[in-house]
């Protein structure tokens, strides 16, 4: 059980979903922690404005959430979440 809250909370701070990784820890205990613990931050993603509908996701996804619109590579990107929340507190 500990090792599912503690790998939740670690991904929860990551950015991703807080059930997801304490289903994962609390299922397989050390290596589901080591994944939660190793695993990339979602808030550290470069993003990009989709051109057909304007909503910001991924710089890695190749079709729009929302509209579903295939995007291609940006010549520009949008600043992570966590920079731009680094730009607020500063």
């Amino acid at each position: 059980m500990l090792f599912g809250i503690a790998g939740g909370l670690v991904g929860r701070a990551k950015g991703s979903s807080f059930v997801l990784w304490f289903m994962i820890s609390a299922l397989v205990p050390f290596f589901g922690l080591l994944t939660a613990i190793f695993y990339r931050s979602e808030n550290r993603e470069l993003r990009r404005q989709c051109p057909s509908c304007g909503r910001v996701v991924k710089l890695y996804d190749a079709l729009c959430t929302n509209c579903g619109a295939e995007l291609a590579f940006p010549e520009r990107a949008i600043a992570s979440e966590s920079q731009m929340r680094r730009r607020m507190s500063a």
